[in-house]
């Protein structure tokens, strides 16, 4: 048997005998530093029981000095100068050599003398005076001398570890007989005759995991676990600490087997599974997604779409920004390739939009540039394969799609504008037309206003994060922008600074709310 270990902070092969060799030889070490340890800690303690029972010999000649002293300085300086009738240790050390009891730092001159008398050294002293009142019954004092002989014996049981190679093999012995005996347990892998093919995910337990991706491109999974379930009003948890010009932008809950499909800003896709996302606690940032898929310069991931299984019943939706969209089955992305594939072919100066999976029955919302927009079923795209181009959603002239919605509910649409204009609007008031049609106003995009940069659906109870392109970041509650018709200008959402320009919106993903740690709160009726 040949293994690679760690010997003496060395990388080496070595053989069954030689581990075992390394292992007795780590162990002889370990033992001796914890015999050491052990030895001083004991000598140290039986230095000040010394101390103490040679003060509870001497206890009124001490009380006498303590009460004279001016001062407790005073006293513990008058208590090691003066020499102390020594006996009691004599007799509590009997015939054993008191040289193995003291500490090795302890001057000659200090503690029992070859007269029988004993000098007190200064820690000794400082104990006496800590000595409180109680410790001067008969019964604390036969502790207190139990306790000096148990340590004489410990002490003498330290050092022929040490001193014994033969005693020190035992205890190695003895220490690993008794892990046997109380953690040895049956093997709990089976063997088998026969081989099994097995791969990398069949190794990796099932559990559900929290996804997030934050707007900068740091992306990261968390065990559900630790998200404990809270009573309603709790402060809720975090799940991620992001900088201050970043924010959560999805966050989905998906099995450690599923797939995540990543859609780029060049029209391609590539895969990742759930359980290749760095794990990272609540508060961390995660790494970028960027360094987890092979992606050329320039590249960008636009959207990251978790899938449990490829079936025929789901669509993957695209849109590109010169208004083509297309409409996949799922199945065409089940056979993952190591540089990703062509999900949507994209013409010079063309590029992704939006991505979403869909069931095939929902409403489509296309919002261009110049505050066009159009809703159509979502049945008027017919399913393609993989290598077609896609058919024209919208008709544009000098004008380019910002945003893709997959219509949900009866939610109001809200739209922003680079000035730092915008709106929310009623969802009814999108009327469905035929697809490729050149759509409706949305929201005039006035010299006050400027061009549309995106679009999202909210409730009342979602946030947003609107975007300048001088880095400036505003977080805002949907509920608090007015809910006004389709043909208008909207109402102001950011202050713009001069030179500056809203390049930005997007629907956070999770409240910021305090981390409250396993604390619940209920709120009364």
């Amino acid at each position: 048997i040949n293994m690679v270990a760690i010997d003496k902070g060395m990388p080496k092969l070595m053989t069954l005998k030689g581990i075992l060799e390394a292992f007795i030889a780590h162990r002889r070490d370990v033992v001796t530093r914890r015999s050491i340890f052990d030895l001083n800690k004991a000598r140290n303690r039986a230095h000040l029981l010394e101390g103490l029972s040679v003060a509870l010999h001497n206890i009124d000649e001490i009380i006498e000095l303590i009460k004279s002293a001016a001062n407790p300085a005073e006293a513990k300086i008058s208590l090691a100068a003066k020499t102390w009738q020594g006996s009691v240790i004599k007799e509590l050390i009997g015939d054993r050599d008191m040289a193995m009891f003291k500490p090795e730092d302890l001057p000659a001159e200090l503690g029992l003398q070859a007269s029988g008398d004993y000098q007190l050294s200064q820690k000794q002293a400082q104990a006496i005076l800590d000595l409180k009142l109680h410790r001067l019954t008969g019964l604390e004092k036969d502790k207190i001398f139990d306790e000096f002989n148990e340590l004489l014996e410990r002490i003498k049981h330290l050092l022929d570890i040490l001193q014994n190679p033969d005693r020190l093999m035992q205890v190695i012995r003895d220490e690993l007989i008794e892990i046997r005996d109380n953690f040895a347990n049956g093997r709990m892998t089976e063997i088998l005759e026969h081989k099994i093919d097995l791969t990398l995910e069949d190794l990796i337990a099932q559990e559900e995991r929290v996804v997030t991706l934050s707007h900068g491109g740091y992306v990261k999974a968390q065990s559900l676990s630790d998200y404990q379930a809270q009573r309603r009003g709790g402060k809720g948890k975090a799940a991620t600490k992001m900088k201050d010009e970043d924010f959560v932008d999805q966050l989905f809950v998906a099995n450690s087997h599923d797939t995540v499909l990543c859609f780029s800003s060049t029209g391609k896709v590539h895969w990742l599974k759930v359980y290749e996302l760095p794990m990272a606690s609540r508060t961390a940032r995660g790494k970028p997604i960027i360094n987890l898929l092979p992606l050329e310069k320039e590249e960008v991931i636009n959207a990251i779409l978790p899938v449990s299984e490829f079936n025929d019943e789901q669509f993957v939706f695209m849109v590109t920004s010169s208004g083509t969209c297309k409409k996949t089955s799922l199945t065409n992305f089940a056979r993952p390739r190591k540089g990703g594939i062509i999900a949507i072919e994209l013409r010079d100066g063309d590029k992704l939009v939006g991505v979403e999976i869909t069931s095939g029955e929902h409403d489509i919302m296309l919002f261009s540039a110049n505050g066009k927009s159009i809703r159509f079923k979502e049945s008027d795209v017919r399913a393609v394969g993989r290598t077609a181009i896609g058919v024209r959603g919208i008709k544009l002239k000098d004008d380019e799609v910002v945003s893709l919605i997959v219509a949900e509910q009866d939610s109001p649409i809200l739209t922003a504008t680079e000035k730092g204009y915008g709106k929310r609007t009623a969802l009814g008031e999108y009327r469905a037309q035929a697809r490729g049609g050149s759509g409706v106003i949305s929201i005039k995009t006035s010299d006050r206003n400027g061009k549309v940069v995106g679009a999202i659906q909210v409730t009342d109870e979602d946030e947003m994060m609107l975007i300048s392109n001088k880095g400036t970041l505003v977080r805002a509650r949907a509920v608090d922008v007015s809910i006004i018709g389709r043909n208008t200008q909207g109402v102001t959402l950011i202050n713009i600074a001069k030179g500056e320009k809203l390049v930005s919106v997007a629907k956070i993903a999770e409240t910021e709310e305090e981390d409250a740690e396993g604390e619940e709160q209920v709120t009364e009726e």
